[in-house]
């Protein structure tokens, strides 16, 4: 759906997604709904247009995203898992683009541009051409260089979406190629990180492993990262293959990865080992791996279920705690600053009628008594001094408006400077705009629409996704050891 789509098309989306999970998962039927009370806030508080949703910011199907450097193995190993030959393969980087795989029925595979997931929302990288533009301008037009879509008849492959990325050491187009993977592994459930065996030279990968390892070792979500040595079959030729092992351990560890599992792969389709002892042991460990990575690769529904959850929790809290607090004390601002300049142009106002009338020996003592107010009263002109005051007070509303416009415009650059490194739920900056339009009152000191009942709206919103991950866990485990699991309705 393009920008310019209109509100009952994202209502109709959603829709479609409902009728989807009412049979598919009925927990992440209601997150939905969530979705739509945050969205209702959102429309209230002009925080969000009403063409958008909130929802079609979460990607909905189940994600996997293998990673690597571009000799690591990564094309042939999800070849191997699909069963069909998907992805080129070779010792150089064959395949520059991300690659979005998902299922058809049909046995034919087809390869679509990359406009085909930048335009469409129900995709990871909806409108990613946007992203590439900030981090590399001019390059946003080029979004077919930089992502394609194919399509795999595998069975394994239904109701997920696999993700393959272009060599992560690849000087050309990094910025966009690095800006790219951040974005992947944040909507990813389950990332494979995949290293190359025949490359025992771990220091020389500094740049992977700082990017793949160090920035993600302490994240909430580090569980979903799988670290792969991928073709050791290759260090069978060798006197010592475990110390290629223990390279790769010891370079881990440096960078700060002391925990979590460390698996050992090659290709099925790779030539055999010619030691038959050697060939044995090498291949009972590769079959236990692989099988512990698919079975992780075949219940990622599972993760994608708490990560759908966590992220309308994590909207939902930002949306509270950091969207309206801002959209609030930029409103605040806005209303000090003109409240001021009113003040001073009252004082301007009243320091020049002083000067001027007592100069002119208007006062005394402390009474107003003009001549001319004397003249006028005795002309039975009482409607000229009452037009005299219609029109200072006509000359300070028209530059109060004025004032509420310069103190707005002198407010953005402060907001503005607030969301450069901010990606919170809503348009703060349109909001805002909204707030201090000409027409909108002045003396409510809240932005439009944030209230007891909005404000209510997004607690029970939070309440709901305890509710939700409490019901997940039932589903998906059996705590009480009861003879049915939920898990297998």
């Amino acid at each position: 759906m393009s920008s310019a789509a209109g509100p009952e098309s994202v209502q109709r989306r959603l829709n479609d997604l409902e009728s989807h999970l009412e049979q598919e998962n009925p927990i992440l039927l209601s997150a939905v709904q969530s979705f739509r009370t945050l969205d209702r806030v959102a429309y209230d508080m002009h925080l969000l247009p009403e063409n958008k949703s909130f929802a079609s910011q979460v990607p909905w199907w189940p994600l996997i995203s293998v990673l690597g450097t571009f000799s690591a193995g990564k094309s042939t190993f999800i070849n191997d898992f699909l069963g069909q030959t998907i992805q080129r393969t070779g010792n150089q980087a064959v395949d520059d683009r991300f690659t979005v795989v998902v299922y058809s029925p049909e046995t034919r595979s087809h390869a679509l541009p990359g406009v085909s997931l930048d335009s469409d929302p129900r995709f990871p990288f909806y409108q990613m051409s946007r992203e590439i533009e900030r981090v590399a301008g001019g390059e946003g037009k080029r979004i077919d260089a930089y992502l394609q879509l194919k399509t795999s008849c595998s069975d394994r492959l239904r109701g997920k979406i696999l993700i393959d990325s272009p060599g992560f050491d690849a000087d050309a187009q990094r910025d966009a190629i690095l800006s790219i993977t951040d974005h992947m592994i944040d909507l990813s459930d389950l990332v494979l990180v995949l290293f190359d065996a025949r490359h025992p030279e771990p220091g020389a990968m500094r740049d992977t492993l700082q990017h793949l390892v160090v920035r993600t070792k302490n994240r909430a979500d580090s569980s979903k990262f799988l670290h792969i040595l991928n073709q050791i079959d290759t260090s069978a030729k060798e006197d010592n293959p475990e110390d290629v092992v223990a390279a790769w351990l010891r370079a881990l560890g440096e960078v700060g990865m002391t925990t979590g599992r460390f698996f050992t792969i090659y290709s099925g389709s790779a030539p055999g080992i010619e030691d038959p002892v050697r060939r044995e042991r090498f291949e009972r460990k590769r079959d236990a791996d692989l099988s512990e990575i698919y079975e992780r690769m075949d219940q990622v529904e599972i993760e994608r279920a708490y990560r759908i959850v966590a992220s309308l929790r994590q909207t939902a809290t930002s949306f509270a705690d950091e969207t309206v607090p801002l959209l609030e004390t930029a409103v605040r601002r806005w209303r000090s600053r003109t409240f001021i300049a009113d003040l001073m142009v009252l004082l301007i106002m009243v320091s020049l009628f002083l000067a001027w009338s007592i100069s002119s020996g208007h006062w005394n003592a402390l009474s107003y008594e003009p001549a001319w107010l004397e003249t006028l009263e005795g002309w039975g002109l009482n409607w000229a001094l009452q037009g005299a005051e219609a029109l200072a007070l006509l000359v300070f509303v028209a530059a109060h408006f004025g004032l509420r416009k310069l103190a707005a415009l002198s407010v953005r650059p402060w907001l503005r400077k607030q969301l450069r490194d901010e990606k919170l739920p809503g348009n703060v900056l349109e909001a805002f705009q909204i707030n201090t339009r000409s027409w909108q009152t002045f003396f409510v000191g809240k932005p439009l629409g944030w209230n007891d009942w909005s404000e209510g709206r997004i607690a029970k919103v939070l309440h709901d996704c305890e509710t939700y991950v409490q019901n997940l866990n039932e589903r998906f485990t059996n705590p009480r050891g009861l003879k049915t699991s939920p898990a297998s309705d």
